[in-house]
């Protein structure tokens, strides 16, 4: 098997590259188990703490640049599409996040129609294509709102995926994620970005900014179950997917202010001290535009799960960044 993994030395692509390096092998459903003999890691930037085996290559360049995108899908069997400039980003360049998010995403698609076989793919999107006055409870049927530059080239992203796996250019599979945490690393310019550092920051004894106020509701999973959705996503055929590609995630709705008692029952009141409290309206407004409460039967029927609380987010969070 010849992977790709596009924003592939990001944290999330780290950590998928790394599971598919410890399994060895890629099993899809109704399929013989494949080796796996290349990994292309391929991003705007180098990285760093990559996976050291002699499988992993990587490649950076222009998601958007056709040159380098023919390149790196040469032959490629599976395709994980996680590249993406992240949401106050987004917004705040419109037309950096054209430039990746919808054009690069495009080349990719177009790159991947040039292949003589169909490559599966799995598409990372998010909760932003919602906004708006939504219904108290987000479900499989409720139509795309988004109120974001982000949102809505995610939601055009998941459209053009739709097209491409019904013309059968591609397998595509469409993950809507929930905003994940606890992200190791730093800070990165995602209006989510706090979510993790109120609890990240702390758990080390350095001080962290929660811009929103506490009674805040968010929709979050763990990096744990993003990867492990990643992997499942890819493995389920075709016939068990249907026509409907696109499949959100379940989830974990909080409350900032729960988040932080989970930190308190984990690391003490000294930690929680750490958390300072600056109101930001910008990011209050793009946090509160997304969806708190989430329906995800079907996404639980093909074998999705989600994290039991936040609590168990944040002691899963401890073991896999070795912290004391």
């Amino acid at each position: 098997m010849r992977i790709l993994i596009t924003g592939g030395t990001g944290f999330i692509g780290k950590q998928l590259a790394q599971r598919l390096l410890a399994l060895n092998s890629v099993t899809l459903e109704g399929q013989v188990s494949q080796a796996i003999e290349r990994i292309v890691l391929f991003d705007a930037f180098d990285g760093e703490a990559l996976p050291q085996d002699p499988r992993v290559h990587v490649i950076t360049g222009d998601i958007a640049d056709p040159q380098v995108v023919a390149r790196v899908t040469d032959g490629v069997d599976l395709v994980w599409h996680l590249a993406a400039v992240v949401s106050s980003a987004a917004e705040a360049d419109f037309d950096l996040g054209m430039q990746v998010n919808l054009y690069g995403l495009m080349t990719l698609l177009e790159a991947l129609r040039k292949q003589a076989t169909v490559p599966r793919f799995v598409y990372a999107s998010g909760f932003a294509v919602f906004g708006g006055t939504l219904p108290e409870v987000v479900n499989d049927e409720t139509a795309l709102t988004p109120q974001s530059s982000y949102g809505m080239q995610k939601a055009v992203g998941e459209l053009l995926v739709a097209d491409y796996a019904r013309k059968g250019f591609v397998d595509s599979r469409v993950l809507r994620l929930p905003t994940v945490a606890v992200r190791p690393g730093k800070p990165n310019k995602a209006a989510s970005t706090f979510f993790s550092s109120i609890i990240r920051e702390p758990l080390v004894g350095q001080p962290a900014v929660c811009p929103v106020r506490p009674e805040t509701k968010v929709y979050l999973t763990s990096p744990r179950r993003v990867v492990e959705a990643m992997v499942h996503a890819m493995s389920l055929s075709a016939a068990t997917l249907g026509d409907q590609r696109v499949i959100p995630l379940p989830g974990v709705t909080t409350t900032v202010a729960d988040m932080v008692a989970a930190l308190q029952r984990v690391a003490g009141e000294e930690a929680v001290r750490l958390i300072r409290w600056e109101p930001d309206a910008t990011i209050q407004r793009i946090v509160e535009s997304w969806p708190s409460k989430v329906d995800a039967p079907r996404a639980r029927a093909l074998g999705f799960n989600a994290d039991p609380d936040f609590e168990a987010i944040v002691r899963a969070h401890i073991e896999d960044t070795a912290h004391p």
